[in-house]
């Protein structure tokens, strides 16, 4: 007990490979967790709703949004991060195609973009553009128009099937 106000709990997870044993408050947001305690920044905080999509990370393969998730919640747990994929080299091809496409600007929503994509591409080989469209649309971005981001998905997946071959 951490005072009279909060409970605090000792979780195990593990986040990009590394274990980590913590004790977090009962409250205490993936997202904020992430940021504030193992200095993971790329888990962007936008609306703490929910909505917009730039805190998506994967949680046993399934993308979650952190600022929905407590940290309790993830204890024993394999969480993966923008940092661990980019680090792993799984989404250079998808990154190089995100710069190459123009499907960045501000980069804001970048990370969780990348992430809900990778998530798309590892369970469809060859989606359609509506598919890849209606996939990314819990990922909000103000800038690109998601022509791009699209364009840079479908780039991507069109140069691993060819790889394939």
């Amino acid at each position: 007990m951490n005072g009279d106000l909060e409970t605090v709990f000792d979780v195990t997870l593990t986040v990009n490979g590394v274990e980590h044993s913590e004790s977090v408050e009962a409250r205490r947001h993936l997202a904020d967790f992430l940021r504030e305690d193992l200095g993971l920044t790329g888990t962007h905080i936008g609306c703490e709703h929910g909505v917009c999509g730039a805190c998506t990370v994967r949680m046993e393969g399934e993308i979650v949004r952190a600022c929905l998730t407590l940290t309790v919640q993830c204890d024993g747990k394999r969480i993966e991060t923008i940092e661990g994929l980019s680090d792993s080299g799984e989404i250079a091809d998808l990154q190089e195609a995100f710069r190459t496409r123009n499907a960045l600007q501000c980069g804001y929503c970048t990370p969780g973009m990348l992430i809900a994509a990778s998530a798309l591409m590892a369970v469809e080989p060859m989606p359609s553009r509506e598919e890849i469209r209606d996939h990314i649309s819990g990922n909000y971005c103000r800038c690109t128009g998601y022509q791009a981001i699209v364009d840079a998905v479908e780039t991507t997946l069109r140069a691993r099937a060819e790889a394939a071959r």
